[in-house]
């Protein structure tokens, strides 16, 4: 048995030996083989198209695939390049001395104490949408993040299994049949369309009201709250202008926008 083996091996290594001698063009197959295990070296060169195919057809049934209703193009794209110059001048440099200023920990709270009253306006919206789990989700979510959490400054609740679930009065309106209507860009906050548009002043209006922990009214004394709030915004807001690479960056926003909210309302 063991001879066997020893001249098994021998003839291997002859063979790999004088495979390895003959020059590359006569083994076309060993060097596929050698590049790439599928043999796929070079896949642009295996696909196949249509020469009956019309180009300016196909460009036009893409185009026709992300199209949006957006009447206002052309004032949205003035706003969209004003959010830009201002994110880049403005909101980011803000956000980069916020940063710098604040130490991670007391950054992390500030975001949980805002995210913890944005489960009010979540809260209300699911129950006029009849989401029954959702609804008892976040109430849970907000009585342990009141309570354990410190009026929201850490998140317990998230660690326990109650993660957050965003609900909006846009969302809201769209469950009940509402059509989204032309698509926005506001200034500042950015896509939106006219019904999530209304959706947000509701919003506002209802956190304003309720007045949870108190925050409205002692809103209306120290502006700087907002202002606070604001800069949290743009710092847990992972999008940044031009990070797409893209010419066409303002239409691939306005659909993943108009896309992301019917997946939203259909949830």
């Amino acid at each position: 048995m063991a001879k066997r083996l020893l001249l098994t091996a021998a003839l291997l290594c002859a063979g790999a030996v004088h495979a390895a001698d003959v020059p590359r063009a006569e083994h076309p197959a060993t060097v596929v083989r050698a590049n790439d295990a599928d043999g796929f070296t070079e896949p642009l060169k295996s696909l196949k198209f249509d020469p009956g195919l019309d180009q300016r057809e196909f460009e036009r049934a893409t185009l026709n695939a992300l199209n949006v209703y957006d009447p206002m193009e052309s004032w949205n794209r003035r706003v969209y390049h004003f959010n830009y110059r201002f994110d880049e001048w403005v909101y980011l440099p803000v956000v980069d001395g916020y940063k710098y200023i604040t130490p991670k920990f007391l950054r992390t709270g500030v975001s949980n104490f805002f995210s913890n009253l944005g489960d009010v306006s979540n809260l209300v919206n699911s129950l006029l949408q009849f989401k029954g789990k959702r609804s008892l989700q976040t109430t849970g979510r907000l009585l342990l993040n009141t309570t354990l959490g410190v009026v929201g400054l850490w998140d317990p609740a998230t660690k326990m299994g109650l993660p957050k679930q965003v609900e909006d009065f846009g969302q809201t309106l769209g469950f009940y049949g509402m059509p989204a209507g032309p698509y926005v860009v506001l200034p500042i906050l950015g896509p939106s369309n006219l019904r999530d548009t209304g959706g947000l002043l509701v919003d506002f209006t209802v956190q304003d009201q309720i007045n949870f922990l108190n925050v409205a009214q002692t809103s209306e004394n120290h502006p700087e709250i907002y202002l606070l709030q604001a800069i949290d915004k743009r710092y847990t807001t992972d999008f940044r202008y031009g990070s797409l690479n893209s010419p066409f960056e303002y239409e691939k926003v306005r659909y993943v926008y108009t896309e992301s909210r019917k997946l939203m309302i259909g949830e």
